[in-house]
């Protein structure tokens, strides 16, 4: 009795092993599937960098989709190893906008909406800290006002909400994205650090 309990205790050690070992190899074989796949590289694969992309209800060729039918929705990814980067919209009369920014690895690294930033209007500028050292040094007067954001890794994302609770603000969203840039931050005539 005593020879059929060690032994069934050494098929069930054995079999986990095996189980296990099979469970580890096809995790790391299925990782390069998943990682290609992350928020980051889904944005990445919408189009060129430094401008935002409407998301609509069903998914893209890149697999995003809006997943609200009362948020219109559009993301940009951005480097600013190059330079500074300047998310900038003017508020068209929303009852609500939102904006989150994400680093590489789809970390939220700052958020703001309309009703924390100053007179309700979208003007970020993301920058390196060396970058942003230089920007604080001698402050433009084109960003008095703009609310300054430090990205340590250089790279990421944004992702533009705008509320639309009634049929009668989805031209004031449609307007709101349409509008909205995402684009090299403009410094002494020069947009490269």
């Amino acid at each position: 009795m005593i020879r059929r309990f060690f032994t069934g205790l050494a098929f069930a050690v054995a079999a986990g092993l095996v189980g296990a070992a099979l469970l580890h190899l096809i995790i790391v074989l299925a990782l390069p599937h998943f990682s290609e796949n992350d928020a980051y590289t889904r944005v990445l694969k919408e189009g060129e960098t430094q401008r935002f992309y409407r998301l609509t209800e069903t998914a893209d060729r890149a697999g995003l989709s809006k997943d609200d039918p009362f948020v219109e929705t559009a993301v940009c990814g951005f480097d600013v190893s190059e330079g500074p980067v300047r998310l900038a919209a003017e508020n068209t009369g929303l009852p609500f906008w939102s904006l989150g920014i994400y680093d590489g690895a789809s970390n939220e690294v700052f958020s703001i909406n309309d009703r924390t930033s100053p007179g309700g209007m979208l003007d970020v500028v993301i920058a390196t800290p060396t970058q942003m050292t230089m920007l604080r040094k001698s402050l433009p007067t084109g960003i008095s006002q703009s609310i300054l954001v430090e990205s340590q890794s250089g790279e990421g994302y944004a992702v533009l909400r705008a509320l639309t609770p009634q049929a009668s603000f989805s031209e004031a969203a449609t307007q709101f994205l349409k509008d909205a840039d995402c684009g090299a931050f403009q410094w002494r005539g020069r947009s490269r650090f």
